[in-house]
């Protein structure tokens, strides 16, 4: 692989000509409001090309509005955003262009093979026929699938699927990767191979990427930097060390959670919640 961008990718630079052009993704003031509800309130974030970056927080702290916002799946009540360059709300198609997502729930199909939901999504973003099938091979042979890529995804490991769900977000060459709990339910093992397989993309494709996580050691080990969210609003920015260093010789991430969350690492959340966190999980394997 090369370690430069791809032509793809720099084209979407080459386009960033705006004042904001040297972030990836730049809020000022964003909120969103549902009712009396202020879900989020008044957020500024700068993430870098190139910068694996966590948004973490309480549930409820308003992770998912701002990665719904920056999606352009729901749109701010007041503030700006820009995307790869691009404004949330002007640009929607340029923003949805540049960039992947990857949720929480499942997306890839288990009935279907790997290979087939790699060329269903092809399809989808539409890539031409002629480079469809070059675009499949180089996914698969980048996230190690090959050898099953003709097995139906319901016999494939947690670890095996969340890779294909990363092969598919990236068919298109985005330049900018949304992650939503990208290793939920997954072991140990599983979940330092989907760690490798992210890094492998910012250094081989120069691909931005921002994770929520409730994962303290991934927020450590992945993450150029963090943001904390406590009740829609950042409480800090920083690199996971110097965050720690902040509160102390002996801090961990969790004590560094504790402090900027307004409180310890939640387990509780609406029976919603838990139910589509242990479903998920369950479905993983």
């Amino acid at each position: 692989m090369s370690n430069t961008a791809t032509p793809h990718l720099q084209r979407i630079a080459n386009m960033n000509t705006t004042k904001h052009d040297s972030f990836a993704i730049n809020t000022s003031e964003l909120t969103r409001q549902f009712g009396n509800l202020i879900a989020v309130d008044h957020v500024k974030l700068q993430v870098a090309y190139g910068e694996i970056f966590g948004l973490l927080g309480a549930n409820g702290a308003g992770k998912s509005t701002v990665i719904k916002m920056l999606t352009t799946l729901l749109p701010p009540t007041s503030g700006t955003a820009e995307v790869g360059g691009f404004d949330v709300i002007k640009f929607q198609g340029a923003v949805r262009r540049s960039i992947g997502y990857v949720s929480q729930l499942l997306s890839a199909d288990g009935a279907l093979t790997g290979y087939e939901n790699l060329r269903l999504s092809a399809k989808l973003y539409g890539l031409d026929k002629a480079e469809r099938e070059q675009r499949i091979a180089n996914a698969l042979a980048f996230m190690g699938l090959e050898d099953s890529s003709h097995n139906l995804v319901r016999t494939y490991s947690g670890g095996m699927i969340r890779r294909l769900e990363l092969a598919q977000a990236m068919l298109h060459r985005p330049a900018i990767l949304f992650l939503d709990e990208p290793t939920i339910g997954l072991d140990p093992v599983a979940r330092h191979l989907v760690w490798d397989r992210l890094l492998d993309l910012r250094r081989d494709y120069g691909m931005t990427v921002l994770i929520t996580t409730h994962d303290m050691e991934e927020a450590e080990e992945l993450c150029d930097r963090l943001a904390i969210l406590h009740r829609g609003r950042v409480s800090v920015v920083g690199k996971p060390a110097e965050l720690r260093a902040g509160l102390g010789d002996d801090a961990s991430m969790d004590d560094v959670f504790a402090h900027y969350a307004g409180g310890s690492i939640q387990e509780s959340g609406t029976f919603r919640e838990v139910a589509r966190t242990r479903r998920t999980a369950h479905r993983l394997g």
